[in-house]
């Protein structure tokens, strides 16, 4: 080696050194601010109303993180608004992951291709520590009702094109978009009418005011329980373990491979100190395990959804790009 590349070298080497001794002495920071997070009350928001399903597990979860970490969590409802008013108080609360967000796949997945202007960037305002769950749609009609199977629904719906109702909460939601693909995938065109709120559209079922729609056993379980309501089939790859009888939409006589689903995170700050969201993450990931929301999941028709930080990612990017594609197809567009 030529002498005079020997001390350049050795410099070289030293600010290799005095960097890995850096990182190293970060990560040891880091991981001793996780071991003492939290410091005090944990918010997380919610943009459900009290008492629904999601709340539910919000606040089973809030009860076991409360005993994990040693601190309070408390479970802040702030509906409406499609879920921009609880993101609004997100955006404004602690950045240090004293305040989380629990959210809907609509947020991340759907919001971002149907408003033309969106309050928030799930890209820049969101990191999502923990996926908790999918829940699949049922096809949901009257108790007294005339269709016995999906394939009735699309058989009538050919025969009085523009005709049939089915109805959601809103635009945008899970239920409106996977209607809009059904009837892309059936070559048959219904009249989509929003309700105010979910109590209203599964009522108006129950009733007869509307002939069919889809809902979560979460949500429309009761009024199954209570024979008000019947499943003709579910939106998913196969039956769920609580609704065993309850058939597949292909199983139904509608299209294959056809799914409607719903699923659930939740979210801190960007900016999060890794092992601060390692921490959440998995303390989350124990809580879920548990054999109590396990049985309540199974209630709830819920599916549990457990993913790593790069399966995460690569789930809320194929979601998106589905959600986009129906989007698009639909034209749907929102201000």
């Amino acid at each position: 080696m030529t002498p005079s590349l020997v001390p350049r070298r050795a410099a070289l080497l030293a600010l290799s050194a005095l960097a890995a001794l850096g990182l190293a002495t970060q990560a040891q920071a880091q991981a001793q601010d996780a071991a003492k997070w939290p410091t005090r009350t944990v918010r997380l928001i919610t943009p459900y109303p009290t008492g629904g399903a999601p709340d539910t597990i919000a606040r089973v979860l809030a009860e076991k993180l409360s005993r994990k970490w040693g601190q309070s969590v408390i479970v802040e409802n702030r509906p409406g608004g499609n879920g921009f008013i609880a993101i609004d108080a997100f955006k404004r609360g602690a950045k240090d992951g004293h305040d989380l967000i629990q959210l809907d796949s609509v947020h991340i997945a759907a919001y971002p291709y149907l408003f033309k202007k969106l309050p928030y960037d799930p890209a820049k305002d969101f990191d999502v520590q923990a996926t908790l769950w999918k829940a699949y749609m049922m096809f949901v009609v009257p108790s007294t009702s005339k269709y016995k199977t999906v394939g009735d629904v699309i058989a009538d719906a050919k025969a009085n094109p523009g005709k049939i109702d089915y109805g959601s909460w809103s635009i945008g939601n899970p239920v409106h978009l996977g209607m809009e693909e059904f009837q892309r995938l059936t070559g048959t065109t219904m009249q989509h009418v929003v309700y105010k709120e979910t109590s209203q559209l599964y009522t108006a079922v129950a009733t007869g005011e509307l002939p069919v729609t889809q809902g979560t056993a979460g949500t429309t379980g009761p009024m199954y329980k209570a024979g008000k309501v019947r499943f003709l089939a579910v939106s998913a790859p196969q039956r769920l373990s609580a609704y065993p009888d309850v058939p597949t939409v292909a199983e139904a006589g509608g299209p294959k491979d056809y799914e409607v689903s719903g699923w659930n995170v939740i979210a801190a700050p960007k900016g999060l100190p890794v092992a601060v969201g390692d921490k959440i993450r998995a303390d989350i990931a124990e809580a879920v395990a548990s054999s109590d929301v396990q049985d309540r999941y199974a209630t709830l028709g819920y599916v549990q959804l457990s993913l790593d930080r790069a399966k995460t990612e690569a789930f809320i990017q194929s979601e998106s790009k589905r959600h986009e594609a129906i989007i698009k197809r639909a034209k749907i567009e929102l201000e």
